[in-house]
């Protein structure tokens, strides 16, 4: 019984070190004046065409 629990607590885990992992890395690029990877900006729920089309002030 316990293992279904184990098995949503790592994956719930896994989801916030992903999120939190992508946020630092866009935040870094963004900082750098870089473009951020798709993918991490997929796993933020940003869409990466979207992304490059904003413009700098």
């Amino acid at each position: 019984m316990s293992t279904p629990r184990k098995n949503k607590f790592f994956a719930t885990l896994d989801t916030f070190a992903t999120v939190f992992g992508s946020a630092a890395a866009v935040s870094a690029a963004v900082e750098a004046g870089r473009a951020p990877k798709a993918k991490h900006l997929d796993n933020l729920g940003i869409d990466p065409v979207a992304f490059r089309n904003i413009g700098k002030f």
